[in-house]
């Protein structure tokens, strides 16, 4: 089974191609421009896919990360990968970004990911499962009692623990994250945890 895994909810435009048995990366492209989503993330598609020696219609599913993330780097990630599930009449699973980054980790371990505005998405594992999150603060009311830290370098710097390695969701820490490959996938839904700013405007009687 070959699995197109795509993530946009970070700095990194991630594309890859995952054989689901033994979950085997056979090619993947990682640019990292958190302004350049749009304009990366079908040319790393491509590729990927020409690395692996796959034509589109050699692909059995699609993995999305649907965040935490920014607005316009989830709604590029998550509109690809509808179109190629789509096109293709093949499943489109999402799962949070983080776990894609958590489920490489061992030990107790927080990961946190650039959220803006002076903030983090985060959420905390263990051994690889997530027991808390997602969810976005400033980076002082994150809640402490990890062992270690990954994700954001910039941002993991912010608190006081070692490092462990996984910094951007990968295209096998995608594949991983998917609970179960023999069900039907949810509708994709982002995580923006945040209200949108936009608000309505109120008719004045």
């Amino acid at each position: 089974m070959n699995v197109l895994a795509i993530d946009t909810a970070t700095p990194a435009v991630t594309a890859g191609v995952v054989r689901l048995d033994g979950v085997q990366v056979l090619a993947e492209r990682v640019t990292v421009d958190a302004r350049a989503h749009a304009e990366q993330l079908t040319p790393n598609a491509v590729r990927a896919l020409a690395d692996a020696g796959l034509g589109v219609d050699e692909l059995d599913a699609v993995v999305v990360g649907c965040g935490p993330g920014p607005f316009t780097g989830l709604r590029v990630g998550m509109a690809t990968a509808a179109a190629y599930g789509h096109a293709l009449g093949i499943p489109v699973h999402g799962v949070c970004s983080l776990d894609a980054i958590g489920v490489d980790t061992v030990g107790d371990v927080l990961v946190v990911t650039d959220a803006r505005r002076r903030e983090v998405y985060w959420a905390r594992y263990r051994d690889g499962v997530r027991t808390d999150g997602p969810a976005v603060c400033a980076a002082a009311d994150v809640p402490t009692g990890a062992a270690a830290v990954a994700g954001s370098p910039e941002h993991a710097a912010l608190f006081d623990l070692p490092r462990q390695a996984p910094v951007y969701p990968t295209a096998s820490g995608l594949v991983r994250a998917v609970a179960d490959w023999n069900v039907e996938p949810a509708p994709l839904v982002p995580l923006y945890l945040r209200r949108p700013d936009a608000k309505p405007s109120v008719a004045k009687r």
